[in-house]
């Protein structure tokens, strides 16, 4: 019976050092690099599936996933000159400017979009404009755990 229990330990124990994954310091934790991840997989797919389903136009479908990639470009794009700037890597307020740009018209364009949209009830409307809110969070969020987990492997 002794052994049996003994087993069940050393069980444990091994269980207990498979888990443990060394994490750098200022690395973010493998919970929110999932999540993030998942957000942006569930924002993006979601948006994607409502407009494969959409009862619009060709040309309108094409519009709405012209938005999806010109928002999650530009958060991209804005968060990497946010993050240079406040570490002193060199950007050109061109190149930041264009960025904030980028983003704004994105945002405004799919708002004209829903709004002019007749086509589109109100409830598909607010399941557009969030989805496409969660895919720029969430590419922002991505974005930021890459560049903490390189800059965290870099300095260990």
């Amino acid at each position: 019976m002794a052994t049996d229990h003994e087993g069940l330990f050393d069980k444990e124990k091994q269980n207990e050092l498979k888990m443990k994954v060394e994490r750098k310091d200022g690395e973010p934790t493998s919970a929110f690099k999932g999540a993030s991840l998942a957000a942006l997989v569930i924002g993006i797919s979601a948006y994607i599936i409502g407009l494969f389903n959409a009862a619009m136009e060709l040309n309108e479908k094409g519009y709405y996933f012209a938005i999806l990639l010109l928002g999650l470009y530009s958060s991209v794009s804005l968060q990497k000159a946010v993050r240079d700037k406040e570490e002193g890597i060199p950007v050109t307020n061109i190149y930041y400017g264009i960025s904030w740009f980028a983003l704004l018209v994105s945002i405004l364009l799919m708002g004209i979009g829903l709004y002019n949209a007749g086509s589109i009830v109100l409830s598909e409307k607010g399941f557009y404009a969030m989805a496409f809110v969660l895919s720029i969070f969430a590419a922002i969020t991505v974005q930021k755990n890459v560049r903490d987990t390189q800059k965290a492997r870099e300095r260990n």
